[in-house]
């Protein structure tokens, strides 16, 4: 257990990052709340209350189930539409991953720090040994 006391900077960044990004995270979860909304009901209208898709509330958590790519299979469309729905649902699940990681690496990045080089005064990552853009060796 002490030996994890080595790592107490990296979780710190970590915090700092998330920190940082929890309003567009917010933000991000209030869009996809929406879309989810908007296809359980979309489905609920297509559908026709067929299949389980008696009400709302249970198209949406169709939506919920197909947008994180879960997929349990309680419920499945059978029109036409409603599996072109589906199929635009999935892929909106495949990006609604990719955008959270994106806005947290982007924060971690930022909360690592930078230092500054002494020659051309352009901002580099805190790992580097060189400028990345004049080539001069970084004070630290």
């Amino acid at each position: 257990m002490l030996k994890l006391v080595r790592f107490l900077s990296e979780a710190q960044v970590l915090i700092k990052a998330l920190r940082a990004s929890s309003y567009k995270i917010g933000i991000f979860l209030i869009v996809v709340l929406s879309i989810v909304t908007f296809l359980g009901t979309i489905m609920y209208v297509v559908e026709g209350g067929k299949e389980g898709f008696t009400s709302i509330p249970q198209s949406i958590y169709w939506a919920i189930v197909t947008v994180t790519t879960v997929g349990y299979g309680d419920m499945v469309p059978h029109t036409v539409i409603g599996k072109f729905i589906s199929s635009i649902a999935m892929m909106i699940g495949y990006a609604i991953i990719a955008v959270p990681t994106g806005i947290v690496t982007v924060e971690m990045s930022r909360a690592s720090g930078s230092v500054n080089c002494s020659g051309c005064n352009q901002k580099n990552d805190a790992n580097a040994r060189f400028c990345n853009h004049c080539g001069k060796a970084l004070n630290k």
